[in-house]
């Protein structure tokens, strides 16, 4: 199987293709259409600021690249945001596969934002997380997070309930980091990973 893992300045790369190591498949980080369009599956990671990424993915022609891929793809945690229609953070138009918008936490009832650390995950609707107990533990950091719809494919509450994953046709798309979540991360990977094309 190849994997291809969007290049597009974004961090947490390098624990995104440990992770995929871990499971027995090599990835390549590449900002090379081609090798995006050609890949088994491309897997849109993230840490950093949408307005910023979003300039950058236009500037390459990245955005028209991920919006015509038809293998399955995952993002993660700015990936999945990057991958609704707007997001709050500076006021982005983002890539619309998803109609979500992207809101910015409050910080009300002393909630601490960014949310950052280990919350629970449930309500699942996707084959992504087949075999995960529901209301397993994941490792979140993000100040945004995506409005619930009839996309999201499992929830979290922080104050709120927001959409912890999000799901529609060969997209898929995750708030936490399934890389650094343990086992139930690593199951959701491979759910991923094992996705009949």
């Amino acid at each position: 199987m190849k994997a291809a893992i969007v290049k597009y300045n974004a961090g947490n790369v390098a624990s995104v293709q440990n992770a995929l190591q871990r499971l027995g498949v090599e990835s390549t980080v590449t900002d090379d259409a081609q090798i995006l369009h050609t890949a088994d599956r491309v897997i849109f990671p993230g840490v950093g600021e949408a307005s910023t990424a979003m300039q950058y993915l236009k500037e390459r022609g990245l955005d028209k690249t991920i919006r015509s891929l038809r293998q399955p793809v995952l993002g993660i945690c700015l990936g999945m945001q990057l991958l609704c229609s707007t997001s709050e953070e500076n006021d982005t138009d983002c890539l619309g596969i998803f109609p979500n918008r992207v809101r910015r936490f409050s910080g009300e009832n002393d909630l601490k934002v960014p949310h950052m650390g280990w919350n629970q995950i449930s309500n699942f609707r996707s084959g992504i997380f087949n075999n995960v107990p529901d209301g397993s533990h994941v490792y979140f950091v993000h100040g945004y997070y995506v409005e619930p719809s009839a996309e999201s494919a499992a929830t979290t509450a922080y104050g709120i309930d927001f959409a912890s994953a999000i799901a529609r046709d060969n997209f898929y798309a995750v708030q936490f980091h399934p890389e650094k979540s343990g086992t139930a991360g690593q199951q959701i990977l491979k759910n991923f990973l094992d996705i009949k094309a």
